[in-house]
């Protein structure tokens, strides 16, 4: 490069820091769990050289331009960017994400994090890859009458975990299988004994014998699990916890081949044939690509509306068990939800709801949409953590009685 092309773009490069503090930006990005790599900072930084920084919001907007490639990693850029580029209030909010949670005595509900764990993991300083272990502070530590790691990530919450404790829980929910009841069908199949005999294979056995005594012939009714059908919300609301649900369905989709899964927010789709890829990482992307109204609004009456007109003759057939995935918050107020809900349980063997704000002790069905859909489900369980994932299967035990229908709540 010639001397005058050296003196004609040099003012294009930024001056001062701020190419080395991209640099720093796109690295804590990465290190909360977002695609960005060595290449997005190149093109973070023209995107910068082009808008200035003159305006905090085109500056902004330039990054999430380039940086954010999917619509459910907006929250977390967003979050970092306030936080990174010194916003006095979620400073406060970082402290608070690495403190220890305690619980006030008074049994008041444990607020939300806004915050996730793993952005507030990603600000901290890293530590340098060639330190060795000697070089580290030794800390005696006394695991006297306390739980093993793996045990407490089972019962930690999915919103609080870091960018490291997500990747051991999904590795975890990769292995993850949902034992269904085996149910008797009408077929039968040829058996080595039985209370059933086949009187056809038996006389068929006497002829081969030249008339001798041949041994009885019995048959056997087949067994297979019946049908489950999960309709999952992934309403802004549902966001930080529909990621890892649907690692979960990836899992029980693959475990076996009677396993639908739907999604919805404002619209129902089925996203069925997407999770019956083999690579987690594939079948997501194919999800994402596939759904419209990920963390928006939601329309729960609307989409079971569409869910029974559309589906339900096709999906609950034989027993099929309903896993609805849902907070119960609904924008249309409830409007229409109690009649349709009620339509779903009388169309399906069992319908059990997995609601993840049952993690607060002080849980109350104030919302208009929990209230119309809480009188026509079997079972009412949270879903927040690893451990809540695997209760689900004592709720499919076929030894449990269906519960009896309540009335509808009223206002």
């Amino acid at each position: 490069m010639t001397p005058g092309a050296q003196r004609s773009g040099a003012h294009l490069l930024p001056r001062g820091q701020l190419a080395e503090n991209v640099l720093h930006f796109v690295r804590v990005l990465r290190a909360a769990g977002l695609p960005v790599g060595p290449a997005k900072v190149i093109d973070a930084i023209a995107a910068v050289e082009a808008v200035g920084v003159a305006n905090r919001t085109d500056f902004r907007e330039a990054l999430a331009t380039v940086l954010v490639s999917r619509h459910e990693h907006l929250a977390m850029f967003e979050q970092a960017f306030d936080l990174y580029w010194r916003n006095p209030k979620l400073l406060e909010k970082l402290v608070a994400a690495m403190l220890p949670q305690v619980y006030a005595r008074s049994g008041e509900q444990e607020p939300p994090p806004e915050l996730p764990a793993r952005l507030a993991q990603a600000m901290l300083p890293q530590k340098p890859k060639d330190a060795r272990p000697d070089d580290e502070d030794e800390v005696d530590l006394d695991a006297a009458f306390t739980f093993s790691a793996r045990e407490i990530l089972q019962k930690k919450d999915f919103a609080t975990m870091t960018a490291d404790e997500l990747a051991q829980v999904k590795a975890m929910l990769a292995h993850l299988t949902l034992p269904l009841p085996l149910l008797p069908r009408r077929r039968t199949r040829a058996a080595a004994r039985g209370s059933r005999v086949d009187l056809r294979a038996t006389l068929r056995r006497m002829t081969g014998a030249a008339g001798a005594v041949a041994p009885l012939a019995f048959r056997a009714r087949l067994r297979r699990p019946p049908p489950l059908v999960v309709l999952c919300d992934i309403s802004g609301s549902m966001d930080r916890y529909a990621r890892m649900l649907l690692h979960f369905l990836h899992a029980i989709t693959n475990d076996t081949h009677r396993v639908r899964t739907l999604v919805f927010g404002t619209r129902l789709t089925n996203i069925t044939r997407h999770l019956a890829h083999r690579d987690v990482d594939v079948a997501l992307a194919r999800v994402a690509t596939s759904v419209d109204d990920w963390a928006g609004g939601t329309r729960i009456g609307a989409c079971l509306q569409d869910f029974n007109r559309r589906w339900s003759r096709r999906l609950l057939g034989q027993n099929a068990v309903v896993l609805l995935i849902s907070d119960g918050l609904d924008a249309d107020a409830g409007e229409g939800l109690a009649f349709e809900a009620e339509r779903l349980a009388k169309s399906c063997a069992r319908l059990i709801w997995l609601n993840p704000l049952l993690r607060y002790s002080g849980f109350e069905a104030r919302p208009a949409g929990i209230r119309a859909i809480l009188p026509y489900v079997d079972d009412f369980l949270p879903v927040h953590n690893f451990a809540s994932l695997r209760d689900v299967s004592a709720a499919l035990d076929p030894r449990r009685v269906r519960s009896a229908r309540r009335p509808l709540a009223t206002a």
